[in-house]
């Protein structure tokens, strides 16, 4: 396999907008993403509030958008694409996180691809808007997984994607980066179900998405990053990078290793780069920009309340009960404990502090620039008061 190319650069707030121009040059961006094909925004919304490091950035979006149109991409063939999760609220996120403003700002649509209600999602399928992905490549768990099949949306057959991760840590992929947005997307209301071998399915999804799309592409903000009991309970830094790469595994491999992981340690990575989809030997991969070879952040993954119970669930003692808990009618359980532990306990005695002391630094202050708006009177999870402008 000839060597992938990463992109990657230092940024400031002052020439953010430049970075990414000149980022998405590095990587070659438009030999991956056809100007002929619509194109799917992929947006990362891991919490509705807004905590830094922990989903898209509105610079990111922002700059990645205003480059494609300066390109010749038609803003007509574009649209923010957002999923649906159990825990987190995307059309708040999209507000609170100031994705919304930027995509208004275009005239880009922001489509929430997974209905709320679940009656409404079966009659797209129906209908024939949702199809059963049929993959021709070998699957390591999908199948298995979700023995009813598993729907995408139909649309998504030949159109790009490009996915806008964080540099960060994750509880059950100790990184997560480009391969694992397209979690979200791929995958249905129970995808949660997953979660016991998401390292296995990460794969498959990508071994999917290389059939589906007709370009895939990553950009990944590491100006805020995070460290810890991810995507959420972390420790935010100043990492002050940006990555790109059309190669999902070589730019996850790179981000682990700026963060101080080796990358064919972590499990999605090797397997990927074992079954051809990608390169994950760090030594493989062409980096171009800045240089980083110096750069160690020394990150270190790791557990919170709720990941404990979940890895108990999965695979530790609670394993007997999984599926009573999971797969019943009682699975709401762990959508009450999950929003009790993240929203009410640690947002209120860890986070509001966190992203106090965040909105002070200079990418703090850069995201205030952006105003919550889109959605009118949209509530604050909580009573949570972090600003709503500019």
């Amino acid at each position: 396999m000839a060597s992938p190319k990463v992109a990657v650069l230092r940024t400031s707030p002052e020439s953010v907008f430049e970075d990414y121009a000149r980022l998405l040059d590095l990587a070659e961006y438009t030999t991956y993403l056809p100007k002929t094909n619509k194109t799917a925004l992929k947006i990362n919304i891991s919490w509705e509030v807004f905590y830094p490091g922990c989903s898209t950035t509105p610079w990111q979006l922002d700059a990645v958008i205003k480059k494609m149109i300066e390109d010749g991409y038609d803003v007509a063939d574009m649209y923010g694409c957002h999923n649906r999760t159990v825990v987190v609220d995307g059309e708040v996120g999209e507000v609170l996180n100031r994705h919304k403003c930027v995509t208004d700002k275009y005239g880009i649509p922001s489509v929430h691809i997974q209905p709320k209600d679940l009656k409404a999602w079966k009659r797209l399928v129906d209908d024939g808007e949702w199809v059963k992905v049929e993959p021709k490549g070998e699957m390591l768990m999908i199948p298995e997984t979700f023995p009813d099949g598993q729907y995408i949306p139909k649309h998504f057959y030949g159109e790009n994607v490009i996915h806008f991760p964080t540099m960060k840590t994750h509880v059950h992929t100790t990184m997560t980066g480009a391969m694992k947005n397209a979690f979200g997307a791929m995958l249905h209301h129970e995808r949660h179900w997953a979660h016991g071998r998401i390292h296995e399915c990460l794969v498959d999804l990508l071994v999917q998405q290389k059939e589906i799309f007709g370009g895939l592409f990553a950009v990944m903000d590491g100006s805020f990053a995070g460290s810890g009991a991810g995507p959420r309970t972390m420790h935010w830094h100043e990492a002050d990078v940006i990555l790109a790469s059309a190669d999902q595994v070589a730019i996850d491999a790179v981000a682990a290793k700026l963060m101080g992981f080796e990358p064919m340690d972590i499990k999605f990575i090797r397997l990927a780069h074992e079954r051809g989809l990608g390169v994950g030997e760090f030594d493989e991969i062409e980096l171009v920009g800045d240089d980083v070879s110096g750069m160690n952040l020394g990150f270190s993954s790791g557990d919170n309340m709720a990941s404990k119970g979940q890895k108990a669930l999965y695979g530790g003692m609670l394993k007997p009960v999984e599926h009573l808990l999971m797969h019943t009618w009682l699975v709401p359980w762990s959508y009450l404990a999950s929003r009790l532990y993240h929203d009410v306990f640690w947002l209120n005695a860890f986070g509001k502090k966190r992203i106090r002391a965040a909105l002070k630094t200079k990418w703090g202050k850069m995201f205030q620039q952006y105003p919550a708006t889109g959605v009118p009177d949209t509530p604050l999870p909580n009573g949570w008061d972090a600003p709503r402008g500019g």
